[in-house]
């Protein structure tokens, strides 16, 4: 089969499949199936995984051993370096790099195609590119296999043809792929690194936030201009009255909410206070648990991944709860609501949003708390609370973990203590905050946009590597077709009847490599 037959190609170029640019005393094979009780921590004997393997680097992520006595036993086939690894899992499917050797002898788990084209066989730098062109790639794909997770066999691989340029070409091909490869290398680093600065001085101003120190204090304003102000002290016995009026049960059985405890934090600013989450709202609920459809007719259901880690709701991907669902009006949302992840992994639960009136109407799902906060206290403050490190250090302390999933509930989330500042200076700290941060937005839209140039481009000089558009061609070069001749006849020649090692998993049946 071929990546594309009917795309004309460059003089002196022709067409093969991977076997066909082995030499005599290369290898196409998969890598051996080593189970788990094959394996040995202490081993001498590195297996390499499919997390090793990335997308034209090698990742040099795992860590599985087993010893020479277990691998020669397996009969495995021992890494070289410069073998090309290829994945026949995704993701990417089919992505491969180079081995680049490893302290330890290594082989590789079966899901890995092995490549070693030998001294007379294509270049295997050129060889890898090839294999994670885009044209090449979509063939791949053409070809998976499997409902839950995606592979291609390395017969399939076998039969896949690509476009062969001059072996002398292939060089030049290669060297200046690199070339550009470690330009842009450089340059998408470049972009990451200010992504990074952008994380942390997002960090940095809601932790400021956090401890008055973004904008002057309301106490400072006040003695500045020489009026009087509302403290925090004063503002909270205003909040917990209100919470008694509104509260949903009968005034004879009010809850009072239970004070900071003793390790509420110290040294607030002038004229703040230590507060709850249970202080200053009048609800904190749970959402539906009931199950979603696609169905846009209905109403939206804000799920966990619609917030996201930095504060701001996403509204693609909704799902839907028909209208006449028994939860609603109970569970649909007010603008103003506070949302809080209480499931998710250990990086992400807890993360928080204000829900701002868009879609309406709105519900919540299972894995959502909302707190309704009573006026006094601004629901995007305590979110910008919860998001900051003093909020993450909270979560930390108080997560439990069941079943791999990180868990805070709504009890934990009431005892939550934060500093509570005068009303007038949450909403400075705000507007500050909104100032210092959409400025940030800016910059990581800018940035993000100039890292998908960069794939775009890395794809366009694959594209035209193999389309004989990156170098130049050389008339003198000779025709990829000799090569391929070459290659045919010292196989013939040197190896009959030991033909180029083809191995399936477990059996080691050697065949003709075709």
């Amino acid at each position: 089969m071929s990546v594309d037959a009917t795309k004309s190609l460059p003089s002196g170029w022709d067409r093969a499949t991977i076997g066909e640019l082995v030499g005599p005393d290369g290898v196409f094979i998969d890598g051996d199936w080593v189970e788990s009780k094959d394996q040995d921590p202490d081993g001498d004997v590195r297996l390499i995984q499919l997390a090793d393997v990335g997308d034209g680097t090698y990742q040099d992520r795992s860590s599985r051993f087993l010893t020479s006595k277990k691998a020669v036993e397996l009969r495995c086939t021992f890494l070289e370096r410069g073998d090309v690894l290829i994945a026949r899992m995704p993701d990417p499917l089919g992505r491969a790099c180079i081995f680049p050797g490893d302290s330890k002898r290594a082989v590789t788990v079966v899901d890995v195609c092995i490549v070693r084209t030998g001294s007379g066989g294509a270049n295997h730098r050129w060889l890898t590119w090839a294999i994670n062109s885009p044209d090449f790639r979509s063939a791949v794909a053409g070809l998976q296999s499997g409902s839950t997770r995606k592979r291609i066999s390395r017969g399939n691989l076998a039969t896949l043809l690509l476009p062969i340029s001059p072996l002398a070409e292939q060089t030049r091909i290669a060297d200046e792929i690199e070339k550009q490869f470690t330009r842009l290398d450089a340059a998408v680093a470049a972009l990451k690194r200010v992504q990074g600065n952008l994380k942390r001085y997002r960090a940095t101003v809601l932790k400021a936030a956090c401890e008055g120190r973004l904008v002057p204090t309301e106490a400072e304003l006040a003695r500045r201009e020489g009026r009087s102000y509302e403290p925090a002290s004063v503002l909270l016995e205003r909040i917990l009255a209100e919470r008694r009026s509104c509260w949903h049960g009968t005034p004879t059985k009010y809850v009072s909410p239970n004070r900071p405890n003793s390790i509420a934090m110290s040294r607030l600013p002038e004229g703040w206070a230590t507060v709850t989450v249970e202080q200053v709202s009048f609800l904190v609920q749970y959402g539906s648990s009931a199950k979603t459809s696609d169905d846009p007719e209905g109403i939206p259901v804000l799920r966990m991944g619609n917030l996201n880690i930095d504060g701001r709701l996403e509204l693609e991907q909704l799902k839907y709860l028909p209208e006449d669902h028994d939860e609603f009006p109970d569970l649909l949302l007010d603008d103003g609501d506070l949302l809080f992840n209480r499931t998710n992994s250990a990086e992400l639960v807890g993360k928080s949003a204000v829900y701002r009136g868009n879609p309406t109407p709105c519900s919540l799902a299972s894995y959502l708390i909302r707190v309704k906060t009573i006026s006094g206290c601004d629901s995007r403050y305590l979110a910008l609370c919860l998001n900051s490190s003093l909020g993450r250090a909270w979560i930390k302390s108080v997560v439990s973990q069941q079943v791999g999933q990180a868990n805070v509930n709504g009890t934990k989330l009431q005892a939550f203590v934060f500093p509570l500042p005068p009303e007038a200076e949450q909403h400075r700290i705000l507007a500050e905050v909104d100032r210092k941060l959409s400025v940030v937005e800016e910059q990581e839209l800018v940035i993000g946009q100039n890292l998908l140039r960069a794939e775009r481009l890395r794809q366009s000089i694959l594209k035209l590597s193999f389309e004989g558009k990156l170098v130049p061609q050389n008339p003198q070069d000779e025709p990829a077709r000799v090569l391929l001749e070459r290659i045919r006849a010292d196989r013939n020649a040197g190896h009959k009847g030991s033909p180029i090692p083809l191995r399936g998993k477990r059996n080691k049946e050697a065949t003709h490599v075709s």
